[in-house]
């Protein structure tokens, strides 16, 4: 039996601690508040009961106590009539009844005890739920706060790691685009020394580079036409 509860035991174990992380703090607050008003019923219960039996008893004795008067009067009336018998059984009875009034009156006394023990205990209760019922409300708060917070930081925690991925995005396009214009610059330096060939220029190599020189010649005849007319209008 031991081995077995034991086993059992750790079962509940590790259900406990599965179940706390399942938990929602809010609402495990909540169903103990229910399970302590449930509790404050059943108090009340006891205590309506409880008084309701007080009540019923002090009903009986009050019965006995006017049992006991009428006793005393069919005593006195007999011994008015002579008849000693009849007063003698009629005080017979009244001693009965007195006998039965103490016991209801003791019973009455340990029913008031238990009436003031049970008021006590609701008014503790009550207390109890009372204060409970506030801390519930703040830790709740606390805890939808904290909610809150962490929901903010995984919002931000997500937009940062969105705005890293478009951080690196513009990096690799800049470095893209600076790899194009450098390209395009060298493309642009390589046709111009005929080292690529221009698709829509038919001629050879040769051909380019004496055009060139050609080109380059023009311009220097032109340059120095230039300079002795400027020369001579001085």
């Amino acid at each position: 039996m031991g081995l077995f509860k034991r086993a059992a035991d750790i079962v509940e174990s590790r259900v406990n601690k599965l179940l706390d992380r399942m938990e929602d703090p809010n609402a495990m607050l909540d169903l103990s508040y229910e399970k302590m008003m449930d509790g404050l019923q059943e108090v009340k219960r006891h205590l309506a009961d409880v008084v309701t039996e007080q009540k019923q008893v002090e009903m009986q004795a009050k019965n006995v106590e006017k049992d006991i008067a009428d006793r005393d009067e069919e005593a006195r009336a007999a011994l008015k009539l002579g008849r000693e018998d009849l007063a003698k059984e009629a005080l017979d009875r009244k001693h009965r009844s007195q006998e039965q009034l103490a016991n209801l009156q003791a019973a009455m006394e340990r029913i008031g005890s238990q009436v003031n023990r049970l008021k006590d205990a609701e008014r503790k209760f009550q207390d109890k739920i009372s204060t409970f019922r506030t801390e519930k409300e703040v830790t709740k708060a606390t805890y939808s706060a904290a909610q809150s917070e962490v929901k903010i930081g995984e919002s931000m925690a997500g937009i940062s790691k969105e705005f890293g991925g478009v951080g690196d995005s513009l990096r690799r396009a800049n470095e893209k685009t600076e790899q194009m214009t450098a390209r395009a610059a060298a493309m642009e330096q390589l046709a111009d020394e005929g080292i690529l060939n221009d698709p829509f220029d038919s001629r050879d190599k040769v051909s380019r580079e004496l055009d060139q020189v050609r080109r380059q010649s023009a311009v220097d005849d032109e340059l120095e036409q230039l300079k002795k007319e400027v020369a001579g209008g001085q």
